[in-house]
């Protein structure tokens, strides 16, 4: 037992001693360090690419009771690849025609392009149903509310939707924005025009053609305030300029007509100085959407993957913009910037989809009196080309 004490108490200094020498070498001069595990350098993360949806809100452009937050983003989807309505009528890549005409009333030229004559008996025209050929190299995206004017009454795009390059005569679902004519060449041609939001949701949401109508007589389906400034643009406005135009109530005449009351340009222009001046040097964003509040009251947004895409939609989205303000009431109140941020938030609710393998994807999502609906394109890549959410007024 003595013998046992003693080994281990042995044994413990000659450790000490042991110790004692490594780290007195350690510290001589020339000595080589003992070594240890180096610690690993935490490897800087790889940035990926940013999911859509990530967008940031500017201040809000503010004029009379409108006002509208920039969304912008660092990143852009490329979408060169798609060919835009007002593009494809301009360079008749894209036509459109009144449903029949398309069996009876092609032939083909010499260079095997089609060419289109009258038909022998007329054919069965719809009021809700044209026929669109895309017979560019491109696949065509069209937005709800975009008008095409011509043939026996002017027309809007019912849905959001992409029509794939070569793609056989397609049936295409739209409203009537021109109650009263039903004469007319058979053709269609670019209108630049998109209708207001009351019109557009009347399409779009409701897709009911009496409402449509409706919104288009009366300017605005919003709920009327008590006591509340009356719109710049009246109702009694838009029945006179309604009546100037005869019997036909023509959409574009209507709202372009000095009969009802304001001028629309100048309104479009003030607001378009405000916006460039508020979106000016950005550095490493794009604006690539806004969001629209009337009065202290968050109202529509439209987003798009990419800059250039918001471009080319700019124009006519602002008149469409402004047509609404001055058919609401003229309250003075700017809406808060958390509000706006809701609109920027994906919805949960009721969701429906449509989907034409390889080509789109169309989805609606309603939660309570909010509607959002979103066109993804499958090809040449996945992406949320347009994003629309709205409150719904009806």
């Amino acid at each position: 037992m003595e013998r046992s004490i003693f080994a281990v108490v042995i044994g413990s200094f000659l450790g000490v001693l042991t110790l004692g020498g490594l780290a007195f070498m350690g510290a001589m001069p020339g000595a080589e360090p003992t070594a240890q595990p180096a610690a690993l350098p935490t490897p800087a993360p790889v940035p990926g690419p940013r999911p859509e949806g990530e967008w940031r809100l500017l201040d809000p452009v503010t004029y009379e009771n409108i006002s509208i937050f920039p969304v912008v983003a660092s990143y852009g989807q490329d979408t060169s690849a798609f060919l835009t309505l007002e593009e494809g009528l301009a360079t008749g890549e894209v036509v459109v025609r009144e449903r029949g005409y398309e069996e009876t009333g092609m032939v083909r030229g010499r260079d095997g392009r089609p060419i289109y004559l009258p038909p022998t008996p007329p054919p069965s025209a719809s009021v809700n149903q044209l026929v669109l050929i895309n017979r560019s190299k491109r696949p065509l995206l069209l937005l709800a509310g975009e008008l095409v004017s011509g043939g026996k009454q002017d027309r809007i795009i019912g849905k959001d939707r992409i029509v794939p390059a070569g793609a056989p005569p397609l049936p295409l679902d739209v409203f009537c924005v021109e109650h009263g004519r039903w004469t007319g060449v058979p053709q269609f041609s670019a209108a630049n025009t998109i209708v207001h939001p009351s019109v557009r949701e009347q399409a779009a949401v409701n897709q009911n053609q009496n409402y449509v109508w409706d919104a288009v007589r009366n300017g605005t389906t919003a709920k009327a305030v008590p006591a509340a400034p009356p719109p710049r643009m009246t109702l009694g406005d838009i029945q006179g300029a309604i009546a100037n135009n005869g019997r036909t109530e023509a959409y574009e005449k209507i709202y372009q007509s000095p009969a009802v009351g304001v001028s629309i340009d100048d309104f479009v222009a003030e607001l378009q100085r405000r916006f460039t001046s508020a979106t000016f040097g950005l550095k490493g964003e794009r604006v690539v959407g806004v969001v629209v509040a009337y009065g202290g009251e968050i109202a529509w947004s439209d987003i798009f993957a990419s800059g250039e895409l918001f471009d080319h939609y700019w124009h006519k989205l602002l008149r469409s913009y402004a047509v609404e303000a001055l058919a609401r009431p003229t309250i003075r109140v700017v809406a808060s910037r958390d509000s706006a941020s809701e609109f920027l938030r994906r919805l949960n609710g009721r969701e429906v989809q449509e989907t034409e393998p390889g080509v789109y994807r169309w989805r609606e999502i309603n939660e309570g009196r909010l509607a959002q609906i979103e066109l993804e394109a499958l090809q040449p890549k996945p992406m949320t080309l347009h994003r629309l959410m709205l409150h719904r007024t009806s």
